[in-house]
């Protein structure tokens, strides 16, 4: 067993691990992160994604030992004080959920998306998501709930 220490969506927690933990099963298991979830293990669908230090990673491709020391944000951090974050809402105003399992990831991915592109055409939209998947093909109302929480089009 590892110990980690690792702050999680504005938490401090300091857990023994196993060093082979993915952390996305740390966040699920261990946290009660159930938002994280995990479609493949694989890296291929998104699904699991949050941020590490600001930045989106697939965490089912981050040992949770290499999150020791980092700031995590997941789905369920984004709210406040009860209020949905506006990527939330525009995710709620588009109906981009459907069935809702990639929309954790899809947001996270998002949010990032527009860190570094405030601004993206739908174009930049769809490759800056290239890497979720959504099983249901709802990508139309993800790229506009992507373009209002930008600012651009509305629901």
């Amino acid at each position: 067993m590892t110990r980690i220490s690792v702050h999680v969506d504005g938490v401090h927690y300091t857990d023994e691990v196993e060093p082979r933990t993915l952390l996305v099963h740390y966040l699920r298991e261990q946290l009660g992160k159930t938002g994280t979830v995990v479609g493949c293990d694989t890296s291929s669908c998104g699904a699991c994604t949050v941020h590490l230090d600001g930045t989106s990673v697939k965490s089912c491709t981050v040992l949770a030992v290499q999150a020791d020391g980092h700031e995590v944000a997941t789905i369920e951090g984004l709210a406040t004080d009860g209020e949905l974050h506006p990527m939330q809402q525009a995710f709620t105003d588009n109906h981009s959920l459907q069935c809702g399992f990639c929309t954790p990831g899809m947001i996270m991915a998002s949010l990032d998306l527009l860190k570094d592109n405030p601004s993206p055409s739908e174009e930049e939209i769809r490759d800056g998501l290239e890497g979720n998947l959504c099983r249901c093909t709802g990508y139309q109302n993800i790229v506009k709930a992507v373009q209002q929480a930008a600012g651009g089009e509305q629901a």
